[in-house]
């Protein structure tokens, strides 16, 4: 029976959940119409199964969007059949914390398998801005390091034309250049 329940839940990559996460007030979040997608249930049932709930999730772990953030929102999706898409109410915006919490009150296998796969995602977003944010700081060290070297390259350089010259004056002095008359524009 487990190899029936297992075959119900399909494999959704992490390309597909990473982005339906959006950036909200500083936040990675989901909203609750993609979270309702990937859990096969209704955007309605789950609105509901929320509020029924609410005390599980404190404002650290779920918010609803202003009606600024809804409208500006809505624009940057373009649809003319908002209304049918079920886009009338601002939605549910879910963050980490609150997918994980939601594990607790929608209780379906796909349900439980989605909610690993989105947390599994969330956490590799999570790792992908550490990695980021390391390899700036390294970028940076690179650039600072340059910056000193920069006087250090100039002094190198400034040192070699100074030898160079030397040794083309020497030149000239050992072929006996200098003795003889020059051409050209005279002083």
């Amino acid at each position: 029976m487990a190899k029936s329940k297992k075959a119900l839940v399909k494999v959704i990559p992490d390309e597909v959940i990473i982005r339906k996460i959006y950036i909200l007030r500083g936040q990675k979040v989901m909203l609750d119409r993609d979270i309702a997608e990937l859990y096969g249930v209704e955007t309605k049932r789950l609105k509901e199964a929320v509020r029924r709930n609410i005390t599980r999730f404190p404002k650290d772990f779920m918010f609803q969007m202003t009606k600024s953030e809804f409208e500006n929102w809505r624009s940057q999706i373009a649809s003319s059949n908002s209304d049918k898409m079920g886009l009338r109410y601002a939605p549910f915006c879910f963050t980490e914390q609150g997918v994980a919490m939601l594990t607790g009150i929608i209780n379906s296998p796909k349900a439980i398998e989605m909610n690993i796969a989105i947390i599994r995602a969330f956490v590799e977003i999570r790792k992908l801005a550490y990695s980021n944010k390391k390899l700036a700081e390294q970028l940076k060290l690179v650039f600072n390091k340059l910056d000193g070297h920069d006087a250090q390259f100039a002094a190198i350089y400034e040192a070699m034309e100074n030898l160079m010259d030397e040794k083309t004056e020497e030149k000239v002095k050992k072929i006996g250049w200098e003795e003889r008359e020059r051409i050209g524009f005279k002083k």
